[in-house]
């Protein structure tokens, strides 16, 4: 260092790091009863940990100006200590050497716990008395907002442990109110070791006397914590099963279907996971009740258990996951990927086996989340083969599962896309073809890796699986069929189409279009040349050198009347009308959007077409003006 060198302390703006606080590291100005919790379990699990025998008790007591007090029988402090640790940002006891850096059985560990209160208070007045030396005088501390502090012995005659008062801010006492601070007990410290209770009025204050003065309010200590965990409920399994039921109902507002319990004792976490009896949205991120040493760490905690298992609400408490300085979230590392790929084990087996075996749960379990089962299915092995056997799919013969199309046709033929399906459904159910439709989210990809399976034939519906099924016409058909042929082919040329005949079901159904992979990739190349500006669609134009023009086939039905009917037609504007009329709507049945020249031909075939029922001539006159 140069002799113009100084060192200087760096300046600290409290109401800045309060600021920062309350709208960058907390979610909001609620977390501060959770930090005050958190303090005094901590300063009690210390006192403990000299003597053991030590009363665990913390009081809250809403005030009657409006503030709040916290009273705990923790470890207490010295003047020395007060003045050390209540005056340094960071500074925190529980990383102290004497007691060991980040000694886990604390809750906190970042030093900021105390500066959570200015985010409600203005003022903050703590009373300390320590437990481990009893000639070393209580001391106070009061801190306030705008940066000042001071800190002096009191020679009050109080217990070993800590008080902390709090005087409110104009524009937040009404996080002071006996029912907020009841409810914020009653989620952060719901679950605690130790005993926590505030004090609440138990009825309306009457009347005031003559002389002027309060009537007195009688109260009572309301216990916010609980005395043990809620899956260690103690009974028979039928017992414990009613009482986790009801825990979930209570927290998460819905009665479960089953529940499974976990448990990963490397990272000392212990709990129970939710089967919910509703679907999950996809997408949705489902998050966790989670405690850290009992002390809630947050009720929407994500990244606790794997993206698949969506259907189950987990309620865990952890000793060996680490939080982030805000402990609402948890940090990633080795530990929680350890913990969920362990959780995910367990929700996994629980799964397999309630499929394996039918029961009444199983049918609700599929009926509310098989969306989830098939998701799982695209990446576990076991659980593909289960969903083969035990999820429903929609075919052409009606709802089955794969295995029993399997076993009644042989392979399992299927439509990659919903709109392939709804294009050949009908003709399929009626000439006996059996198709499943895998056109919903996952369905595709769990056949697909379904055809890799040994023992299992499975295949992508084809333009020829279709053909195979439609019968070639009888030859008094062919007749007819010569004079329209030629006509047909002109016609739907310029749609990129060809005429077929074939007779099929259903006969109400007048025509049929199909097409092949190679037609649907050459509609897309072309729609994405048309659309967009960049080097792909370059690269998609020049591929015209390569790329034959791809035809779509329209097999018209014989057995369909108004397909007969245009034989009768004389050639010209109407027969052609009528032919583009047939492919506008198998177009339409396909599921097809219609590209702007098939709109065109659309509106060009029902002119021509109503202008000809219109004609003089070519409708009833009875009746009519």
């Amino acid at each position: 260092m140069s002799a113009t060198e100084v060192d200087r302390a760096f300046q600290v703006d409290l109401r800045g790091v309060v600021d920062l606080l309350a709208r960058h590291l907390y979610s909001g100005p609620h977390l501060y009863l959770r930090e005050l919790l958190q303090n005094a379990v901590d300063a009690i699990t210390a006192r403990r940990a000299v003597d053991p025998g030590a009363p665990a008790t913390v009081r809250v007591r809403p005030l009657e100006d409006g503030g709040l007090e916290v009273v705990d029988t923790g470890i207490g402090l010295t003047v020395d200590e007060a003045c050390d640790l209540l005056a340094t940002i960071g500074r925190s006891s529980k990383r102290d050497e004497h007691l060991g850096s980040g000694r886990p059985e604390f809750l906190g560990q970042f030093g900021i716990g105390l500066l959570a209160a200015f985010m409600v208070a203005e003022e903050i007045d703590v009373v300390s008395r320590s437990a481990v030396d009893p000639q070393a005088p209580a001391v106070r501390w009061r801190g306030f907002d705008d940066g000042r502090f001071s800190v002096a012995p009191c020679h009050d005659d109080v217990a070993p442990g800590t008080t902390v008062r709090l005087r409110p801010r104009a524009d937040a006492d009404h996080w002071f109110t006996e029912g907020s601070v009841v409810a914020l007990a009653e989620e952060y410290g719901g679950l605690l070791p130790v005993d926590v209770a505030v004090e609440v009025v138990l009825e309306p204050p009457g009347p005031r006397p003559p002389d002027g003065t309060a009537a007195a309010r009688p109260t009572a200590w309301r216990r916010t914590s609980a005395r043990h965990l809620p899956w260690r409920t103690s009974g028979d399994e039928a017992s414990r099963t009613r009482a986790l039921a009801d825990y979930c109902e209570r927290v998460f507002g819905l009665r479960p279907l089953a529940h499974i319990d976990l448990q990963v004792p490397l990272a000392g976490v212990e709990g129970v996971a939710f089967v919910m009896p509703v679907p999950v949205a996809q997408g949705t991120s489902v998050r966790h009740r989670v405690y850290l040493k009992r002390m809630l760490l947050g009720s929407r905690v994500d990244g606790l258990l794997p993206d698949w298992a969506v259907f189950v609400r987990c309620v865990v408490d952890a000793r060996a996951l680490r939080p982030t300085a805000s402990r609402e979230a948890l940090y990633e590392n080795e530990v929680l990927m350890a913990t969920r790929e362990a959780l995910g084990a367990a929700v996994r087996e629980w799964t397999l086996q309630t499929l394996r075996s039918w029961s009444p749960l199983t049918d609700a379990f599929v009926a509310a989340h098989d969306l989830a089962l098939r998701a799982l299915a695209t990446s576990d092995q076991e659980m593909l083969e289960l969903v083969a056997h035990v999820l429903p799919y929609e075919t052409t013969d009606g709802t089955s599962t794969l295995e029993e199309v399997r076993a009644t046709h042989g392979r399992v033929l299927y439509a990659p896309t919903l709109q392939e399906y709804r294009r050949v459904a009908a003709v399929a159910r009626a000439e006996g073809l059996a198709v499943v439709n895998a056109g919903y989210v996952y369905d595709a990809d769990v056949l697909a890796r379904l055809a890799a399976r040994p023992g299992w034939d499975v295949q992508v519906l084809g333009r020829d699986d279709v053909q195979g099924v439609l019968s070639p016409p009888p030859p008094e058909l062919l007749v007819w069929w010569s004079g329209v042929e030629q006509d047909a082919e002109r016609v739907l040329a310029p749609l990129e189409c060809a005429p077929l005949l074939r007779t099929f079901g259903p006969t109400s159904l007048p025509a049929l279009l199909l097409d092949g992979a190679d037609a649907r990739f050459e509609r897309l190349r072309r729609r994405l040349v048309e659309e967009r500006q960049d080097v792909w669609a370059e690269v998609l134009e020049s591929l015209d050198d390569v790329a034959p023009p791809a035809e779509r086939m329209l097999v018209l039905n014989g057995d369909n009347a108004v397909v007969l009917a245009l034989a009768d037609v004389p050639r010209g504007p109407v027969r052609d009308a009528g032919l583009r009329a047939l492919y506008v709507q198998a177009t339409l049945q396909a599921g097809e959007p219609l590209r702007a020249r098939d709109a065109e031909v659309m509106t060009a075939s029902l002119e021509v077409l109503l202008r000809a029922g219109l004609a003089p001539g070519s409708r009833p006159q009875d009746g009519l003006p």
